[in-house]
C-alpha cells in the first residue's frame, strides 16, 4: 500500500515537473495533435501566432495566441485582462485608466472604471458595481488597421536576407481606441490610444495621440500606460527600491538616453509606483511597487495649437516567461529584429584618420583590396560636415563618387556635444541662468539657432554628397535648456522634449535616405543602427594583450540584450587617447598575430570594430591576412550575425567563448572558443543546442572541414572534447 502511494506521488511529481518545464520553455499548444511550439525558435511562428482583434457589444479582445489583452466597453472602456498565454500568467490585479493626461494643469483619466474595492485580484463578478466618472474621457469607437514601421528605412549596407524591407512586412494589427470628454471646455479634443500587436511574439506597442480641435492647450503630462500589476514579490516591510519589479513584463520606450550603452540604465519613462488604494497588500506601509506608469520625467508644458496633433512616447511591452537571463535576452533581441529590423544592418568599415584627400582614396583602395565595405572618416580627420560651402560639398562629393565607383561606402564623424558654441546657442543651466549644466558640462542646444542650422547642414551635406554613413557624437537630449529665446523650444518645460524630437526627425530623415547611423545613445527605436558594444577609452591605451581579453569580456557582456550588429568595438591601429607602442598595432606587419586575433574575435562575434588608423595593411603579408579573415567572415556572415549565447566569460586563466544560434538558418549554430594560456589545453565542453531549434542529432564541422555527428542528451546539450591551441582559438559550424 505504501509503495502504491509512493508511485502515485512520484507520478504526480513528474507531471508537475513536466508542466513547469513546459512553462519555462514558453511552449504553446497549437491544437495540432498535441504538438508544442516555442515561439522563440519555431520557424513558422509568425504564421502560427497571428494577431487578431475580436469585438462584441460587450468586449474588445486583441490577441495572437501568445498574448491576450481584453477590454470591457461599458460603462467606459477598461482593460480587465492581460494574460501571457505562453505560461498562463495573469498580469493584472486591478482596473486602471487606459492612459492619463494633464491638460492646463488638470488631470484626466482616459477610460477606466472606478469602484473596485479589492485590488489584489480581478473578479468580473464585480463588473456591475464598477462605474465611470463624469470627468473621465469616455470611449466612443475603435478602428483596426495593419501595422507599419515607425521608421522608413532604406538600407544600402549589408543586411541579413530575412530583414530587408522587401521581405519585412511588419505583420500584425493596430487597434486604436478613441475617446472624448463630456466637459464643454474640452470639446473638440480627441484622445487616441494605439495598440500594435505583432505576429509571432508576445509583444504589444502602446502609445497615445491627442488631436486638438479646440483652442491652444498646454499638455503638462501624458501617461501613456497605467497598469495595476500583480506584485513580483511580497514583503511585510521594505521600500520599493528594495523589492523586485515585475519580471513578467519587459518595458522599453523610444525615450532613452544616458550614454550607458544599456537600455535599463538609459530609461527615463518607466515608473514603478506604490498603490495606497491596494489596502490588502502584505506590505504594512503600502510600499509594494506594483503600479506601472510610463511617461517622460522631464517633458511638461508642451503647447499644442489648434488642429495640431501630439504623439506620446511609444511603449513596447514584451511578456516574459522566464527568469533565465539568456532566454530573456534572446526574447529582447527577437523583439528588436522584429520592430527595428534596420539594426540588423552591419557593414564592414574602417575608421580612417586622414589629413588629406589622397589618404581617403588610399583607404578606399585598401578596402577594395581586402574586402572591407566602408570608410568612416574618424574624429581628428580633415572632414568638416558643417562647412556648407560649394567648394567643400564638391570636394566630398568627388570622394564619395570615387568610393561608389569602387562599391565602397563613405561616411564621417561629426561632433555635436561637449563643446561650446556661444552664450546665445548653448544649453542654459536652469539653476544659474548661464551656459552650462549639460551632460558634458557645456553643449549647444538643438533648439537654438545654431542647433537648427546644424540639423539642416547635416541633411544638406548627405543629400548633396551622397555620403552613406553618419557617425554622430551627441547630442545627448537629456540636456534641458532654460533659454526663452531659442526658436526650437519655448522654455525649460518643453526643452528636452523638443530637442529629442528634432534629433529623432533628423535620424529618421537620414534613414529614409539610406544613411547608416552610428549614434552615442539608445536611439534604436527611432532609426539609429549601432552603439558601442562596451566602451572605456583608456582601455585602448593598455597593452595589446590586455585589450584582447578585455574585448572578449565586452563582447559577452555587451550582447546579453543586444544583437551583434547593434554594437561596435575598437582596435587602435595607431595611438589613441594615450598609451605607448605596446598599445597599438602599427607597424601592422610586426604585430600580425595580434591583429588577426583581434579581427577574429570581433568578426567571430558578428561585431564590427573601428579599425582606427591611416591604413588597413602595410605589406603584402598583412594584406593577405586581412583579406583571408574577411573572406572567412563573409562565408559565415549570416550565422555570425545571429544571436550570441555565452559559453564561458574570458578570465585569462582558462578557455572562454560563445556560440551563435539561428534556428531559421541553414547553419544552426557557430561555436568560437579561445585559449588565453601559453600551452595547448584540452577540455570537455557542454554545448547547449536548444535555441538552435535542432533535436536529437547535430553535425559539427571544424575549420579543417572535419565533421562529427553527435547525439543530444535529454537536456538538449552535447558534450564535446576539444583541444584549443596556446594563445589561439578553434571554431565549429553546427548543422
Amino acid at each position: 500500500m505504501r509503495l502504491n502511494k509512493f508511485i502515485l506521488f512520484f507520478f504526480l511529481h513528474c507531471l508537475t515537473t513536466i508542466k513547469l518545464l513546459a512553462q519555462e520553455n514558453a511552449v504553446h499548444d497549437l491544437g495540432t495533435g498535441g504538438i508544442k511550439k516555442d515561439w522563440l525558435i519555431d520557424g513558422d511562428n509568425i504564421n502560427h501566432f497571428v494577431a487578431k482583434v475580436i469585438a462584441t457589444d460587450k468586449q474588445i479582445v486583441i490577441e495572437n495566441g501568445l498574448l491576450r489583452r481584453s477590454f470591457l466597453i461599458s460603462p467606459n472602456l477598461a482593460c480587465i485582462d492581460y494574460t501571457n498565454l505562453t505560461n498562463g500568467q495573469q498580469l493584472l490585479r486591478s482596473i486602471e485608466p487606459e492612459a492619463s493626461i494633464v491638460l492646463n494643469k488638470t488631470s484626466y483619466a482616459i477610460g477606466g472604471l472606478s469602484g473596485q474595492k479589492e485590488k489584489a485580484y480581478l473578479n468580473l463578478n464585480w463588473e456591475k458595481s464598477l462605474y465611470a466618472n463624469d470627468s473621465d474621457f469616455y470611449f466612443i469607437n475603435y478602428s483596426i488597421t495593419n501595422i507599419d514601421s515607425f521608421v522608413k528605412y532604406n538600407p544600402q549596407t549589408w543586411i541579413p536576407a530575412a530583414y530587408g524591407p522587401s521581405v519585412q512586412k511588419f505583420k500584425g494589427k493596430q487597434l486604436v481606441l478613441h475617446f472624448k470628454s463630456k466637459i464643454p471646455a474640452l470639446k473638440g479634443i480627441l484622445v487616441n490610444v494605439h495598440y500594435n500587436m505583432y505576429d509571432g511574439l508576445p509583444l504589444l506597442c502602446k502609445w497615445v495621440s491627442i488631436e486638438n480641435g479646440n483652442n491652444l492647450i498646454k499638455i503638462d503630462r501624458v501617461i501613456n500606460e497605467v497598469l495595476g500589476l500583480v506584485e513580483e514579490e511580497s514583503a511585510v516591510v521594505g521600500r520599493p527600491e528594495e523589492m523586485k519589479k515585475q519580471h513578467g513584463i519587459y518595458i522599453e520606450t523610444n525615450y532613452a538616453f544616458n550614454n550607458s550603452m544599456r537600455y535599463d540604465i538609459s530609461d527615463h519613462t518607466t515608473h514603478w509606483d506604490i498603490d495606497s488604494s491596494y489596502t490588502s497588500q502584505v506590505n504594512y506601509n503600502y510600499q509594494t511597487p506594483c503600479l506601472l506608469r510610463v511617461y517622460p520625467d522631464k517633458a511638461p508644458g508642451i503647447e499644442l495649437a489648434s488642429n495640431k496633433k501630439f504623439t506620446s512616447v511609444r511603449t513596447f511591452e514584451l511578456l516574459m516567461d522566464s527568469y533565465d537571463r539568456t532566454r530573456r535576452g534572446l526574447m529582447i533581441k527577437k523583439m528588436y529584429r522584429t520592430v527595428a529590423p534596420w539594426v540588423t544592418q552591419n557593414p564592414i568599415f574602417m575608421h580612417l584618420v586622414s589629413k588629406n584627400d589622397q589618404e581617403v582614396r588610399t583607404a578606399i583602395d585598401q578596402c577594395v583590396a581586402t574586402g572591407f565595405e566602408a570608410v568612416i572618416l574618424s574624429f581628428g580627420s580633415h572632414l568638416n560636415m558643417e562647412d556648407s560651402s560649394a567648394q567643400n560639398i564638391n570636394r566630398w562629393k568627388a570622394l564619395s563618387d570615387y568610393a561608389h565607383q569602387k562599391h565602397i561606402l563613405l561616411g564621417g564623424y561629426s561632433l555635436f556635444s561637449s563643446r561650446t558654441i556661444s552664450p546665445q546657442d548653448d544649453v542654459i543651466d536652469p539653476t544659474t541662468g548661464k551656459p552650462g549644466g549639460a551632460f558634458f558640462g557645456n553643449a549647444p542646444c538643438f533648439g537654438s539657432t545654431w542647433g537648427l542650422a546644424y540639423r539642416d547642414k547635416i541633411l544638406q551635406f548627405y543629400k548633396q554628397t551622397h555620403f552613406d554613413i553618419w557617425e554622430n557624437d551627441g547630442p545627448y537630449p537629456g540636456d534641458v535648456c532654460a533659454s526663452k529665446t531659442h526658436p526650437g523650444h519655448k522654455g525649460l518645460d518643453d526643452s528636452q522634449w523638443k530637442q529629442m524630437n528634432i534629433q529623432k526627425e533628423l535620424y529618421q530623415s537620414l534613414n529614409a535616405m539610406g544613411v547608416y547611423i552610428n549614434a552615442p545613445d539608445w536611439y534604436f527605436l527611432d532609426g539609429t543602427h549601432k552603439i558601442a558594444v562596451g566602451y572605456r577609452e583608456v582601455n585602448f591605451s593598455l597593452s595589446r594583450e590586455q585589450q584582447i581579453i578585455l574585448n572578449r569580456q565586452n563582447i559577452i557582456d555587451g550582447t546579453k540584450e543586444k544583437i551583434p550588429s547593434m554594437g561596435w568595438g575598437f582596435v587602435p591601429l595607431t595611438k589613441y587617447q594615450g598609451g605607448g607602442p605596446e598599445a597599438v598595432l602599427e607597424p601592422l606587419q610586426d604585430h600580425l598575430k595580434v591583429y588577426q586575433q583581434l579581427m577574429m574575435q570581433y568578426f567571430g562575434a558578428g561585431i564590427q570594430a573601428c579599425y582606427r588608423g591611416p591604413r588597413l595593411y602595410d605589406s603584402e603579408i598583412t594584406r593577405n591576412m586581412v583579406q583571408t579573415t574577411i573572406d572567412w567572415y563573409k562565408k559565415y556572415r549570416t550565422i555570425l550575425n545571429a544571436d550570441i549565447i555565452p559559453l564561458r566569460r574570458a578570465d585569462g586563466s582558462d578557455w572562454d567563448g560563445w556560440m551563435h544560434v539561428d534556428p531559421l538558418g541553414a547553419d544552426k549554430g557557430f561555436v568560437l572558443l579561445f585559449n588565453p594560456t601559453n600551452m595547448d589545453i584540452t577540455r570537455n565542453i557542454s554545448i547547449p543546442l536548444y535555441y538552435t531549434g535542432m533535436t536529437d542529432t547535430a553535425t559539427f564541422m571544424d575549420e579543417l572541414g572535419m565533421t562529427k555527428k553527435c547525439t543530444m542528451g535529454a537536456d538538449q546539450n552535447i558534450q564535446i572534447t576539444i583541444t584549443i591551441p596556446a594563445n589561439g582559438y578553434k571554431w565549429m559550424v553546427i548543422r
